[in-house]
């Protein structure tokens, strides 16, 4: 018995190992044809544009230009604007720090901003090692909360209408598209008018920051040229938490359908074995009699069993 479940198992698992590998890879060649063309030629414009500058300011030497740069890059990292003749606010105030902390334990991890102290980073190790677990849990507990909600509901509405599976699906398709339109079209319309960024840009930012991505290209209430209201941050902040908790609704209904998928091809599988032991018991006693009576033989009644036995821990598979 292991012996069969481990040659039907290994296949499988190859199979899915091979084509993981090859998604990954077809996904990086596509980037490649798409990015790097242009990684290049913003190299080419930026090259000129700095060799402009050195001619339009000849007192300003290559090592000039260097020390400019960094302190220009250290102001950005700190979140400290350098336009006009004052500096404002940079990162690490309340509400930034508690934004920072709530990318730890999601993962989100944006990379705009980090601890650079000993004792920051340190605590960050701890924090973010009890934080990470502890917000699985909660948005696990919330989303098997959301699905009890929602069964519910397909119950209450099925057993008025008698028609359960449509209701279950109906249900689905509504929690999906108003969960699409709460944490996708909504925030897309915040972000082009509070941070500028275009409907598309929003959108990205949306996906890239509720598939725990966060790459950092884009961050919000991170621009030090802007002006946010009061109340945006804290939007935002709940918009993550509960998107998140959205998000783990769909992959929980992601994974019961992936189950629910699972058991009809094992049913199918064993019906289909069953058939094909049933069909061979059957061929070899018809070679040697006739007999009616022979139906019921213990060699007939032995074989009925194993095909049973075959069959039944087919489905357990």
């Amino acid at each position: 018995m292991f012996k069969t479940c481990a040659l039907i198992k290994l296949p499988s698992i190859l199979l899915l190992g091979a084509i993981y590998v090859a998604y990954v890879m077809a996904g990086g060649a596509i980037f490649w044809v798409l990015e790097g063309n242009t990684v290049q030629q913003k190299m080419d414009r930026l090259q000129e544009e700095k060799n402009e500058v050195l001619r339009k300011f000849a007192c300003i030497d290559q090592a000039s230009l260097d020390g400019l740069a960094k302190v220009i890059l250290q102001a950005t990292k700190s979140g400290i604007s350098l336009k006009g003749n004052h500096t404002v606010d940079g990162f690490w105030k309340y509400t930034s720090s508690a934004a920072f902390a709530a990318t730890v334990v999601t993962t989100i991890g944006y990379g705009n901003m980090s601890p650079s102290t000993v004792s920051g980073q340190i605590f960050c190790v701890f924090f973010a090692l009890f934080g990470i677990p502890l917000n699985v849990v909660v948005l696990n507990r919330i989303g098997k909360y959301m699905i009890a909600i929602e069964e519910h509901l397909c119950d209450f509405i099925g057993s008025k209408i008698n028609y359960r599976r449509t209701t279950q699906w109906t249900m689905r398709t509504i929690s999906v598209v108003s969960g699409m339109v709460t944490f996708f079209v909504v925030p897309m319309m915040l972000f082009h008018q509070y941070e500028g960024w275009s409907y598309l840009e929003g959108m990205y930012y949306c996906f890239i920051t509720l598939s725990t991505i966060g790459f950092g290209d884009y961050v919000a209430v991170s621009n030090p040229d802007r002006f946010y209201p009061d109340w945006y941050a804290k939007i935002l902040a709940a918009w993550i938490f509960f998107g998140l908790a959205w998000l783990a609704l769909l992959i929980n209904h992601g994974i019961n359908g992936l189950e629910h998928f699972s058991i009809f091809i094992k049913q199918r599988r064993a019906h289909f074995l069953e058939k094909k032991l049933a069909g061979q018991a059957g061929e070899e006693p018809k070679e040697k009699t006739t007999d009616v009576t022979d139906s019921t033989s213990p060699e007939k009644t032995e074989q009925a069993g194993e095909v049973s036995k075959e069959a039944g821990e087919a489905v357990k598979d």
